[in-house]
């Protein structure tokens, strides 16, 4: 991320419908998502106002209305839309990380905590 202040929401946690496999699209599993938005948030801090700030309230609800969306085959393509999403709805974010974590996915012979993705964009990749 930029060496700019940040607004996150780390642990987001949904039900929703993406995967590869007929059976994560037919029952769903949870998905955790992880956001923070690279911005400087120094006129917010002096100011004490929110209209100067990034809203993470309403980081949250764009954020769930895309991960409890439109079903999408990679997690790949679900941070790439809350990436995409974020950086046009919030204009004082210079950059953006994503984080979708599968925590009950299912490998075989694997034990693991979960499994995921992790993106970062930026205004300047044309997002």
């Amino acid at each position: 991320m930029d060496d700019l202040d940040e607004v996150f929401l780390e642990g987001l946690r949904f039900y929703a419908y993406h995967g590869v496999n007929p059976e994560e699209r037919a029952l769903g599993q949870r998905f955790v998502v992880d956001v923070r938005l690279a911005a400087d948030l120094r006129a917010a801090g002096r100011a004490d106002d929110l209209a100067a700030t990034i809203n993470y309230s309403a980081v949250y609800k764009r954020v769930r209305a895309i991960v409890e969306g439109e079903p999408r085959a990679l997690i790949e393509a679900v941070a790439e839309a809350v990436a995409a999403d974020l950086l046009a709805g919030f204009p004082r974010a210079r950059s953006v990380e994503v984080t979708v974590r599968k925590p009950e996915v299912a490998l075989k012979g694997a034990m693991l905590v979960a499994a995921g993705v992790r993106i970062r964009r930026t205004r300047e990749d044309g997002v």
